[in-house]
Parts: structure tokens; sequence; C-alpha cells
């Protein structure tokens, strides 16, 4: 019998906080693959955004440049990284990380 989700005290699972990320823990983001139709460093981008903190994205950032990727890779739509970044209302800090680092928006 398939129970309902669980929520709140019933999660089986903790939520961390404050955990220690390495350097190399961070580099690990360097190798996934992308879905198909989806550029490879785009999608190294999209995966540590949704991951990392800000915090963490702006250490990672260095790490992700200095592994040749690109910061500006564009979508089939030709929008950028940048572009989706900055659509979401709470991501300033991301997109002052991508700026910071050389990205530029496309699309307004």
């Amino acid at each position: 019998m398939k129970e309902g989700k669980k929520r709140g005290a019933e999660r089986t699972q903790i939520a961390t906080r404050n955990e220690e990320w390495s350097d190399d823990r961070l580099k690990t983001f360097l190798e996934l693959e992308p879905p198909t139709g989806m550029p490879a460093d785009y999608n190294i981008l999209l995966k540590a955004y949704r991951g990392m903190t800000a915090e963490l994205f702006e250490r990672f950032i260095p790490i992700y440049l200095e592994d040749g990727r690109d910061i500006n890779d564009i979508l089939p739509d030709g929008s950028t990284f940048l572009d989706l970044v900055s659509q979401h209302r709470k991501s300033t800090a991301y997109a002052a990380a991508l700026e910071e680092a050389g990205a530029k928006k496309v699309k307004s």
C-alpha cells in the first residue's frame, strides 16, 4: 500500500544546513551529463544554481571557468543562463556572481 507524501516532522530525512562543501565536492558538478538537447555547460550551471546556496555558487563559478567552461553558453532559443536567473526575484546574488564573471544577458 502506497502512502501519501510525508510532510514536516514526518519526513525521514532531516534537512542539512551549515554543511561544509569542499572544492572537490564543487568540482563534481563539472562531471554532470546534460539531457538531450541541452548544452553541457548550461546544464552544469543549472544544476549548480539549483543545488547550491548563493555563497557556494559564487565559489563554484571560478572553478567552472578554470575548467574552460562557457558562462555564456546559449540554449537553442538564444537565451543564456543569466537570462534565466534574472527572471527569478530571489536570485540577485546568483546573477551578481554570474555578471562579475562576465556573463551576459541576450534577452531582456
